[in-house]
């Protein structure tokens, strides 16, 4: 069985303190897996979480991937990649520190799609250290989507990829990531939509085993009741539904989007009516799942040839090195990861 990589994130955030939390508290969950990134760095991030009464986290230099499987339980295995700085202030935006995010993110993206690591599960960056280290990308999901193009030799556009947000209870696939709700407005078209239930129906038909039921959100309140609230759901949004059902998909929709999250979620004493709902934009989709608990919620990527997950939350500078951060959506993210490569 193939390991998987942790990337070590933002150096100045707390993804670091959350990789060693994971490999502490949940070793079963983290086993055969590794952080890729700066030794130094990481030794610094289980130092951090030093409590009393809790033993120390040991973190050990391994040369291959494959070492993980020879490191044990409650044991940080690390692959030391090249030109990585050491440690960087905790909680300072820095080239330096965008720069080595970046590295590890290119270096496990390409060890994924050339076979050599089942998954890559990614740490929080910081966009505006990304910035400020040239990279041209906004996040991890465009950075990948680069280098999965470029491996397969194809243009941007041939890797249409889509954001996931995931936890046990809710799904939601976004029609649009990082736009303004103006842009996010007018990317609301039949071919995006159809495009998108097209990504969600494949990605979700491999990790269910099954064809997921698939909820269309209205993009207007009452999903524009017949036109008189906006006509994007006549226009764009029920012509691309129509599109997906002739295509043999299980879709539902446009539905009110004040009451289709209610209608998915999943719970211990209700099944949800959907696997997932597809949203015409960032927050209409990103609100309920984080408001069910950022700790369960899972970001992934989908329509890449490789499996990649991520926390739902940010490098929360204001508490990094402190040993507070909280690694539970780390967790979720690793066994997430686990289930996608099954």
């Amino acid at each position: 069985m193939q390991t998987i990589a942790i990337t070590q994130g933002d150096p100045a955030g707390i993804g670091p303190e959350i990789v060693a939390k994971a490999f502490r508290d949940a070793p079963d969950m983290l086993r055969g897996c590794f952080a890729v990134g700066d030794l130094a760095t990481l030794r610094r991030a289980a130092q951090c979480i030093v409590r009393p009464g809790v033993p120390e986290l040991p973190v050990a230099l391994i040369a291959s991937p494959d070492d993980a499987w020879q490191t044990p339980s409650r044991c940080m295995p690390v692959l030391q990649l090249p030109g990585l700085p050491g440690p960087v202030p905790w909680g300072q935006v820095s080239a330096a520190a965008g720069r080595a995010a970046a590295d590890c993110v290119v270096w496990a993206a390409r060890a994924a799609l050339q076979g050599r690591i089942a998954a890559l599960v990614t740490a929080p960056l910081h966009k505006e250290a990304l910035s400020a280290a040239g990279v041209s990308f906004p996040g991890h999901t465009e950075l990948l989507q680069a280098e999965a193009a470029a491996y397969q030799g194809v243009p941007l556009a041939a890797m249409p990829v889509r954001m996931m947000l995931a936890s046990d209870e809710l799904r939601t696939v976004l029609v649009s990531i990082h736009l303004s709700l103006r842009d996010a407005i007018a990317a609301v078209t039949r071919e995006n939509i159809l495009q998108t239930l097209q990504i969600t129906h494949a990605a979700l038909l491999r990790s269910l085993g099954r064809a997921p039921r698939m909820a269309v959100a209205g993009l207007n309140p009452h999903a524009g009741e017949g036109g008189l609230f906006g006509r994007e759901e006549i226009d764009s949004i029920v012509p691309a539904v129509a599109d997906a059902r002739a295509l043999g998909m299980d879709v539902h929709g446009p539905l009110a989007p004040d009451t289709v999250f209610m209608r998915a979620r999943h719970t211990p004493q209700h099944a949800g009516e959907f696997d997932v709902v597809l949203a015409m934009y960032h927050d209409q989709g990103l609100i309920p799942v984080k408001y069910l608990g950022v700790d369960k919620g899972v970001n992934v990527t989908l329509g890449l040839p490789l499996v990649r997950t991520s926390p739902d939350h940010g490098t929360a500078f204001d508490i990094a090195g402190q040993g507070v951060a909280d690694a539970a959506s780390l967790v979720e993210a690793v066994r997430i990861a686990r289930q996608m490569v099954r």
